[in-house]
Formats: C-alpha cells, structure tokens, sequence
C-alpha cells in the first residue's frame, strides 16, 4: 500500500527520480521486516499450528511446510512490495507478469516436488512449500530485473541507493495504517476459522474451500480496485481531486458489475464449482451452501474494496484501518459467535455474519469517502 501510494504520487508530480529513492527505501524496509517475521514464524511454527486448532497428526505433518514458508517469507513481502511499486508507476503489466513467472513456476514444481517425477520420489508436503517459494522467488529476480535496468520510468539508480529517513517515516507511516488493515483482517479470518473448527473436519474443509474459491473469483476486482489505488495516487499528485474522485466511482461501477455476475453464478451453480475441488460430498455440499450465503454480500464488497484502495492510493491507510477495526472486530466476530454457538446455526450462522458484516463495512467506507478527507492527505 506505501508503495502504491508514494510511488503513484511522485509520478503524478513527475518526480520520477524520487520515485526510485522512495522504491529502494521500500525495498530496505520490506527487507528488514520479512527476516523479523521469517525468524518468528520458524521459530513458533508448531505453536502458530496449535493455536489455529490442528491436532497433532497436522502439527507432525505440517511443520515443516511452515517452517519453510516463513523462511522464505521474504519472496512473499517483495512481490508484494515491487508489485505495489509497478502499479503505483502505472506498470501492472509488470506486476501481471511477474505473478505469472511465480505461479507458473510454483504450478510446474508443485506435482514434481510433491509426488515426484521418474526416479524423483518426491517429497510431499514439504515439497509444496519449496515449489511456492522457488517460485515466488523467481518472480522477485523478475521484478528486480526490471526495476534496476533503466528501460522504464520507475528505476532505483545508484544515486537513490541511500537511506532517506524521512521517507522511511512516510513509509512506516503508511505501511503502519496498511499492515493495521491486514492484520485486522487476517485475525478476523483466523478467528472464524477457529470457531469453524469447534464443528469438525468437514466443516474446516468447507470453509477452506469455499474461502479459497472466493479469493479466486475476487482476483480480477483486486486488480480493478488496484486501478483505483493508481489513479487516486496519481491524480492526487497532478493536484486534479476531482478527477480523482471521478476514476474511483467508475472504477466502482465496472466493479460492482462484475461481482453482480459472479454473484448470479454462484447462487445458480454454487454445489458444482465446489465439487470441482472435492469428491466429498459433505465437504462440497457444505462449501456451496458458503459460496451462495457470502456471494450475497458480493455486491457491496465490490463497491467498498473500491473505496477502501482509492483511501490506501491517497496514502490514508488510517481510515480502512479503523473501519476493519470497527466491523470486523467488534462486530463481524461477536455476530458470528452469537449465530453459530447461541442462535444453532452453527457454520451457516458464520457465513451469514460474513455477508451482512462485509456489506456493511462497504456501506461505512462509502460514508469516509464521501467525507473526503482523503483528498487533503500528504504523501
């Protein structure tokens, strides 16, 4: 998000050579950051297993997987962070392809490094950890490339490779507002997961399904909302508001139209996507009744994931930060409790609470932007 936003702004002001010097800043930063969390996750891998409910045959099995990921973790924060840089310098092309080499890479390695090939046995699950991060490492050397060899506009030369303390403030700044928003996201999802848990394996395997199968289908509003973030940045920077506020109710539309469809497919035909992923009939029973109930709240989510990037690309990370903290904490996890354990619901009374709660929190991003304090924010 820092990135999206400082980098889209300097490029709004032409500022291109303080774009690169904000690029290697973010660079040090994600750098420093990822060997921080890489130590912790290897460390506390067997924990983080056992808090999130695994039994003990899944901590045995799944250790090492874990331990390797956040070993790697560092691909991961790159990817993202050059990523956000390319979109902010109006280069997703770059960001797309560089998604493509890791993915690819990670989709050719996976079967080979899990199940073997010839005389290759294979190494299981540990294998599927290496394939994702020989993958996602590749497409950071991608990035890399790119930005450090003078053919584009955003370039990090030698002359930007320097500490610049103040830009590193911004950075922490915005980055704290950005990583706020994830982490309250994420620990609304774990504690969903959680309570999912206390209704078995079939329901885990649902949900995981389900929620797998969502964030496939929101990949291209991501990148509409992405768009948002770019053009809110950049136009900011060019000091024109209005037209800042113009891109992000079209890119809105063009949104809420596209999940509006997703929405018809999954309530027409929610069972059967899920048996493509299962031959389990509980488990894809019990994922498409998920995919029909959150799919409900599709529409709103499409217009607030717009509000909230176009917050992020004017570098007010703050705003959606304290929204997440508003309705997924204090009341996303309280209804679903209340639903599930109080009410009988059980898994059903969870997806009921995300649908009504992510339509909500659509409704209180679409208040804040309409305020537009957004507009008078300093990058």
């Amino acid at each position: 998000m820092a990135a999206t936003a400082m980098v889209s702004r300097r490029f709004g002001e032409k500022e291109y050579k303080k774009a690169g010097t904000a690029a290697f800043q973010l660079l040090l930063f994600g750098m420093l950051t990822s060997v921080l969390i890489g130590i912790a996750g290897w460390y506390f891998a067997a924990d983080i297993l056992s808090v999130m409910g695994a039994n003990q045959e899944v901590i045995d099995k799944g250790t090492s997987y874990t331990k390797i990921i956040f070993a790697g973790n560092t691909a991961i924060l790159m990817l993202f962070i050059i990523n956000g840089a390319f979109r902010g310098a109006g280069q997703p092309h770059l960001a797309m392809r560089a998604l493509w080499l890791s993915n690819g890479i990670n989709m050719v390695l996976d079967p080979i490094l899990i199940f073997g090939l010839f005389h290759f046995e294979g190494i299981g699950l540990e294998g599927a950890a290496w394939a994702s991060t020989v993958g996602r490492s590749s497409g950071v050397l991608y990035q890399l490339y790119h930005l450090l060899n003078g053919k584009h506009k955003l370039v990090i030369l030698r002359e930007n490779i320097k500490i610049k303390y103040k830009v590193l403030k911004n950075i922490i700044l915005i980055s704290a507002g950005g990583m706020g928003q994830f982490m309250i996201d994420s620990v609304a999802w774990i504690a969903l997961t959680r309570m999912t848990a206390e209704f078995g394996s079939v329901a885990v395997a649902g949900f995981t399904i389900a929620f797998r199968i969502l964030i496939f289908s929101l990949m291209p509003a991501w990148g509409l909302s992405a768009a948002a973030a770019t053009l809110v940045g950049q136009n900011l920077g060019a000091k024109k508001t209005v037209r800042a506020e113009i891109s992000t109710w079209l890119t809105a539309r063009y949104n809420v139209i596209f999940l509006g469809i997703v929405t018809l497919i999954y309530l027409a035909m929610g069972e059967f996507v899920a048996e493509l992923f299962t031959d389990v009939p509980e488990v894809s029973q019990l994922a498409g009744k998920a995919l029909k109930i959150i799919s409900l709240g599709y529409v709103f989510f499409a217009l607030g994931m717009v509000m909230i990037q176009a917050f992020n690309g004017a570098g007010d990370t703050r705003t959606p930060a304290y929204i997440n903290i508003g309705v997924l904490w204090c009341l996303e996890i309280p209804l679903a409790y209340l639903l599930a354990f109080k009410f009988g619901l059980k898994e059903t009374g969870i997806f009921i609470a995300i649908a009504i709660c992510h339509s909500l929190h659509a409704l209180v991003s679409l208040w804040f932007f309409k305020k537009g304090s957004w507009k008078k924010v300093k990058v």
